[in-house]
């Protein structure tokens, strides 16, 4: 039997697997990752975590095919960052000084694009070669999978959907200094943003006026509880995302979007508003395509890392 590791690193622990070769997962653990000191310590702490795993389970070097590691940043597929938000890293060649540090072949890829992968192979998008992730967390993240590949792009950040301009009217700066991003208006806190506007422009009864702040998952539970004010925020999300799907549809032809992220928690509810969007602005050879939710979680980084070298 062979195996390999799959590695998910984040601004505040790294996600560790162990898998066969079939794609099982046999273990699964976290470390913490340490940023001080410029995150000199991120890859030597992942190459001993590895280290012990080995140990403890018996399994020798040889029977390791290699590492797959997605990294919240761009990354080439050489595998050199230039910089990273929240690592602390500024030029690493993180592929090189991993196989460095533990003798064993490394794939790397950004992590959005890796747990699109995850998902494509284990998760909501399986039985698909062909589709697009979109991760609506704190912000608008997405992976896209062309023939059952990652798209990189020239500078590792393909597939960077939240950065999207939707509405060139707007005059509120998204966190990447653009003003109109779809990030604006469809991630949780985009969510929270619409709820906010929308309460203030009448006075039209609504659950969510006994909050001052609502959250996304506010606003979904009133709409599932019929609320007409939360209905007609969830119709402006959905607007924004649907549309914006189906200009990246016409571009990368998809055949299942998958959502995930902490707002994809409030369910199917969600495609009843982004799909009725989609079908309104997507070109007709588009239309053919599924909404799926993304299934596995916290483990599509891992499951994608490992995919990278299986």
């Amino acid at each position: 039997m062979k195996y390999c590791f799959g590695v998910d690193v984040g601004g505040t622990t790294v996600k560790m697997g162990l898998f066969q070769e079939d794609g099982m997962l046999k273990e699964k653990w976290e470390i913490v990752t340490r940023k001080e000191n410029g995150g000199e310590n991120i890859l030597p702490d992942i190459a001993e975590s590895i280290k012990e795993k080995l140990e403890e389970t018996g399994i020798s070097k040889e029977a390791v095919i290699g590492i797959g590691m997605g990294i919240p940043a761009p990354i080439k597929e050489d595998g050199i960052v230039k910089n990273t938000a929240n690592l602390g890293w500024g030029y690493k060649e993180v592929k090189k000084e991993l196989e460095e540090l533990t003798g064993f072949t490394v794939a790397t890829g950004n992590d959005a694009n890796v747990a699109a992968l995850g998902e494509m192979w284990q998760g909501g998008g399986k039985g698909h070669k062909n589709m697009v992730m979109v991760t609506l967390g704190t912000g608008v993240g997405g992976g896209i999978i062309m023939e059952g590949k990652c798209l990189v792009g020239g500078h590792g950040a393909g597939g960077e959907i939240g950065h999207l301009c939707v509405n060139y009217e707007e005059t509120d700066c998204c966190g990447c200094g653009k003003q109109g991003c779809l990030e604006q208006y469809a991630s949780a806190t985009g969510i929270a943003r619409l709820a906010k506007q929308r309460l203030a422009k009448d006075d039209k009864p609504s659950i969510l006026r006994k909050k001052a702040d609502n959250t996304a998952k506010d606003v979904f539970d009133a709409v599932k509880a019929g609320d007409e004010v939360a209905d007609e925020i969830a119709v402006e999300f959905g607007n924004y995302l649907g549309h914006a799907l189906a200009n990246i549809a016409v571009v990368c032809d998809p055949t299942v979007f998958v959502i995930g992220g902490g707002v994809s928690k409030a369910g199917e509810i969600l495609f009843k508003y982004i799909e009725k969007a989609y079908m309104e602005k997507a070109f007709f050879a588009n239309k053919d395509i599924q909404f799926r939710l993304a299934t596995l979680g916290n483990d599509a980084g891992i499951c994608g890392a490992a995919k990278l070298v299986l």
